[in-house]
């Protein structure tokens, strides 16, 4: 078995984005995202800058850097798990934090996966109304947050939202890693590829210590299954839940990874799943369905009435958190190439700060759907439709959509097709140089 060597991936984008807000001690920052998607490590990058600039700038910083997944490290602190799995005493970690504190300086606080702490919130506030502390938490499942948060603080945090490596990055990190083994110009010519570095994406999947176990698939299928999947599924949904028999749950979770990009509704899963000899409730396929949102394991796309400017009730679009995940999850046999490009924009479009909805436009007895209805906060509305090909019939079937927009606003066709170009002021673009932000 090929051993696993650490690798540390630079994630630029989200170091900026704490970087904006570092300084701002009455603010919370949270960093929130699916298990493994590099949280942990996305504050040992930042810890080390902040080192750096602190040494620049002959200012002395004092860290304290507490992981609450280590068992070591709370069991040093006098940690101990309740009965559900949670640390419990949160006064015993405030006292550790209080006596590591040093007058006179910056303290920069990290707490990672702090839901895993009863009564957390009350750690957090007390930090943040220190003068000379910052405090910077992780955290992998919303539910934890939503409420909670907001009645303790008064909103005084920032979130970060966090995914498992973008196909840029990965591209980069694929390069660097498979360097090591290169043997022959044909070995060259496929890192530097993006068509073949994508194969492997969307099969070896965006978690970045996938790329420690490079060209061994089988033990990438395993860590996603083990470490990332079930991980998820038992410390998130299970728990939370108290669910006993998890068949039923693993059978929403494959029919939502399989029906990934289709309009769908719970009533239709719940009519899909009966067909496949699974009688699940109505009430029950909704509660696993919030789970999976929660513990970012699967993302909801709502419907966008476009002439009437408002989401519609009714059917949604499920889109999951890595395309290779649900490979693992699936296999890689009969994937529909054409809904993992859509998953893996959709994905890139959350990424790059868009509020993102499947647009809609009635027209006499016709139903038009746009993939993409995309709007950064404050900013103008962008379309987008996601094609993997683009035959000449192809290309006129999703060019319609988009021509059936009235208003003036961008208009895109994503697809895999070299062919650039502009048509009725629908600019077309390859989607790998688009996710490349080279375009």
């Amino acid at each position: 078995m090929q051993k696993a060597v650490e690798q540390l991936i630079g994630r630029p984008q989200y170091i900026a984005q704490l970087q904006k807000w570092q300084g701002q001690n009455d603010l919370i920052k949270i960093v929130t995202g699916v298990r493994r998607c590099g949280k942990s490590k996305l504050f040992s990058l930042y810890q080390t800058d902040l080192e750096i600039e602190s040494h620049k700038k002959k200012q002395k910083i004092n860290i304290i850097n507490i992981n609450l997944e280590d068992l070591m490290q709370t069991r040093k602190i006098g940690l101990a798990y309740d009965d559900e799995g949670f640390l419990t005493d949160y006064n015993t970690l405030l006292d550790y934090i209080v006596d590591s504190l040093q007058p006179k300086v910056v303290n920069y606080v990290f707490l990672d996966e702090i839901q895993l702490l009863r009564d957390w919130q009350k750690v957090a506030n007390t930090l943040r109304l220190q003068d000379n502390v910052d405090v910077y938490l992780t955290g992998s499942n919303a539910y934890m947050f939503s409420s909670d948060l907001a009645n303790a603080l008064g909103g005084r945090y920032v979130e970060i939202k966090m995914q498992p490596l973008s196909f840029s990055e990965y591209f980069f990190s694929y390069q660097s890693k498979a360097s090591l083994y290169m043997l022959t110009k044909k070995d060259y010519d496929e890192i530097n590829d993006p068509w073949g570095v994508y194969s492997h994406y969307i099969k070896e999947s965006g978690f970045p210590q996938t790329l420690d176990f490079l060209y061994d698939r089988q033990l990438i299928n395993d860590y996603l299954l083990d470490t990332v999947y079930l991980n998820t599924i038992q410390k998130d949904i299970v728990r939370r839940f108290k669910i006993g028999d998890t068949n039923k749950l693993d059978a929403v979770v494959r029919y939502l990874f399989d029906n990934i990009g289709n309009e769908t509704s719970v009533r239709g899963i719940e009519r899909g799943l009966k067909a496949g000899g699974y009688n699940i409730s109505v009430p029950t396929i909704t509660t696993y369905i919030q789970g999976l949102l929660d513990s970012y394991l699967m993302y909801k796309c709502d419907r966008y009435d476009i002439k009437g400017k408002q989401i519609l009730d009714g059917n949604a679009k499920y889109y999951v958190a890595d395309a290779g995940l649900r490979a693992a999850l699936l296999g890689h046999e009969d994937m529909d190439q054409g809904h993992i490009l859509e998953n893996v924009v959709y994905l890139e479009l959350l990424r790059r700060g868009y509020k993102v909805s499947v647009g809609k436009i009635n027209k006499g007895n016709k139903n038009i759907e746009v993939d993409f209805v995309a709007q950064k906060s404050g900013g103008e509305v962008e379309y987008y439709q996601v094609a993997y090909a683009l035959e000449p019939e192809v290309l006129k079937r999703e060019l319609a959509p988009l021509e059936e927009i009235e208003d003036n606003y961008p208009k895109f066709l994503l697809s895999l097709d070299l062919a650039e170009g502009n048509t009725k002021g629908i600019k077309r673009v390859n989607v790998l140089k688009w996710l490349l932000e080279m375009e």
